[in-house]
């Protein structure tokens, strides 16, 4: 299958740095593949969406260079597909409601860390309700062997996660009855033959149970590529929520080299245009996957 990339951005407010980093990933990582890039908009949780965001992100991509090859898709749209994977699921047995409050898994996790065994959803709710009324629904994660999601991670090298003592059973629809971002991302990515990923690296932990979700609905699973995340003074993951502040939207070629920069691309800045960077910058990303395949690999480089 051809290649084909998004980006997904949460319009929770305008486009930051540390968004921009992930965004040049994926655009670079489809024009190297001579692939089709997308955008999807994760609109899915209503409570963090700001009215606007969506369009200032379209906008400030678009000021950028970066035009994806469809029309934008937008999670708020796709409801109904939502709600037909979890019927899926339902029928296949392999979910189930919850009843329990935060406060009372807190408690639970708070119990099991004073055995020294791993934090994860102790599976309360398993074998029923037992009389509490249905809050979430949970997918039921494999026990042993079966529970442990091993992929090769195009940047971060081999990762391994063991969804039953690391995570437990997780929520695919939430107490607020918002879709969660396991289910509709899983969804999303298999609507659009999706082939693969390249986000941040603070998903990585929400891999595994992507993959293990994809298993169950009978969906192929990407190629996946984690970027370094961008920090800030106090070494947090730059946020809207410790304060990012907004891409300079006059300013796109200076603040696309220094995207290039924590990415590691080596290439000059001498570019007077987007396009003299966009070229320049495909071909530094080329070369240095290359390079990265070839050291895995043995190879000399």
């Amino acid at each position: 299958m051809s290649y084909r990339g998004r980006f997904a951005p949460s319009p929770t407010g305008p486009l930051h740095f540390g968004s921009l980093v992930s965004a040049l990933a994926s655009w670079l990582d489809a024009r190297a593949h001579n692939g089709v890039w997308l955008v999807r908009i994760e609109d899915i949780d209503g409570p963090r969406t700001v009215p606007g965001a969506a369009d200032d992100i379209l906008s400030t991509l678009d000021r950028f260079g970066m035009h994806a090859d469809e029309p934008p898709v937008w999670q708020s749209q796709r409801m109904a597909r939502y709600e037909e994977a979890l019927e899926q699921l339902k029928a296949a047995g392999l979910v189930y409601p919850c009843g329990c409050t935060r406060k009372e898994i807190a408690d639970s996790l708070l119990h099991v860390h004073a055995r020294n065994t791993t934090l994860a959803y102790p599976g309360t709710c398993r074998s029923g309700l037992h009389g509490k009324p249905a809050r979430a629904w949970r997918l039921r994660v494999p026990d042993g062997d079966a529970a442990v999601i091993t992929f090769e991670d195009r940047w971060q090298r081999m990762q391994t996660q063991n969804l039953a003592t690391e995570v437990g059973d997780f929520v695919l629809r939430r107490a607020d009855d918002q879709w969660a971002y396991q289910l509709a991302v899983v969804v999303d990515d298999a609507d659009a033959s999706i082939t693969h990923v390249v986000r941040g690296e603070d998903l990585m932990d929400s891999t595994a149970r992507q993959i293990y979700l994809q298993r169950c609905l009978g969906v192929p699973t990407p190629s996946y590529l984690h970027v370094p995340v961008v920090t800030n003074d106090q070494g947090e993951k730059l946020s809207k929520q410790n304060g990012a502040t907004a891409l300079d939207n006059d300013k796109p070629l200076e603040t696309l080299r220094a995207a290039a920069r924590h990415l590691g691309l080596e290439m000059d800045d001498e570019h007077a245009t987007l396009e003299d960077f966009y070229t320049a910058a495909t071909a530094a990303w080329a070369k240095r996957m290359a390079v990265r395949v070839q050291r895995e690999r043995g190879g000399r480089v």
